[in-house]
């Protein structure tokens, strides 16, 4: 079952995060949030300029409101739909990057590895917290974006 959080244009220009509260506040009063695993996704309403080249992770409004839902949910990675591409999607909102013809989204690396430890040890902590087993999960994710972690690793923090 797909969730779908639908962005406009006064949402995004209002740091209005009533669209994706709702949904996600309702997940949590339900106790649910385990069995929504990789089912969020966004659908953005947000018209650009005709012959504006940008995707949206170029928009410095909608990354702003993804910011402000990223400091508000720092684990609402964990309900996306990583198989759509709202994992990457999310990612490139957050993590500064450019963009190549031949090879797509290019992460500034050094910000590509904060996001990513940031969101390992928030994940770890909050997976643990809801009795969700974690380890595949977070190396999983640290796959998505093109590192291996080991176990030794988690074994540092655990």
């Amino acid at each position: 079952m797909t969730i779908t959080i639908a962005l406009d244009t006064d949402s995004v220009n209002n740091l209005d995060l009533s669209p994706a509260v709702t949904v996600i506040e309702e997940l949590l009063q339900e106790g649910a949030i385990a069995s929504h695993e990789q089912q969020l996704c966004f659908d953005i309403n947000y018209p650009l300029e005709p012959g504006d080249p940008r995707e949206f992770s170029e928009i410095p409004e909608l990354r702003l409101w993804f910011v402000r839902l990223d400091a508000k949910y720092p684990w609402v990675i964990f309900l996306l739909d990583w198989k759509t591409g709202e994992f990457a999607r999310y990612t490139a909102m957050l993590v500064p990057h450019q963009f190549s013809a031949k090879e797509g989204i290019q992460y500034n690396p050094e910000a590509l590895e904060i996001f990513l430890m940031h969101k390992i040890f928030i994940l770890g902590d909050w997976l643990q917290q809801q009795g969700i087993p974690s380890q595949s999960r977070l190396k999983s994710m640290a796959q998505m974006l093109g590192y291996e972690l080991d176990d030794g690793f988690f074994a540092i923090f655990s």
